[in-house]
């Protein structure tokens, strides 16, 4: 319009239904955090978050989602091994859950892929400068 004089375009509901699944998927992510006192432990829950954080503030987002999906995919596979346990086993039950929990933050991560961080995010400000 005049030039100096900042103008607000247009937003729409998808952009913040983005960011709210953006924000969701920290917090179903949050439950996968171990807090042992293992150095492995400790390694994963930091490459997990910095990573998880990234996709919620929304910079590399795409990057950093399926970083995760493969690092998250990878542990899954290896520490919620549940079909190498007896089904008669409580831990079987135990795994089986923590796998498919796992799972479904993967499954959220990859539509993030797909979809984009959404209107609301660093990626799509860096357009604007």
């Amino acid at each position: 319009m005049f030039a100096g004089v900042p103008t607000m375009r247009e937003s729409s509901p998808k952009q913040y239904m983005q960011l709210g699944g953006r924000v969701l998927l920290v917090l179903m992510f949050m439950t996968l955090l171990h807090f042992d006192a293992s150095f492995f432990s400790i390694l994963q829950n930091i490459v997990g978050t910095a990573l998880m954080i990234l996709v919620a503030i929304g910079f590399k987002t795409k990057l950093a989602a399926l970083t995760l999906v493969v690092w998250l995919f990878a542990i899954n596979v290896y520490f919620n091994a549940f079909w190498t346990i007896p089904v008669y086993k409580p831990m079987h039950d135990f795994l089986k859950y923590d796998f498919f929990q796992t799972m479904s933050v993967i499954g959220g991560l990859l539509l993030v892929v797909a979809l984009g961080p959404g209107g609301v995010s660093m990626d799509e400000k860096k357009k604007e400068w």
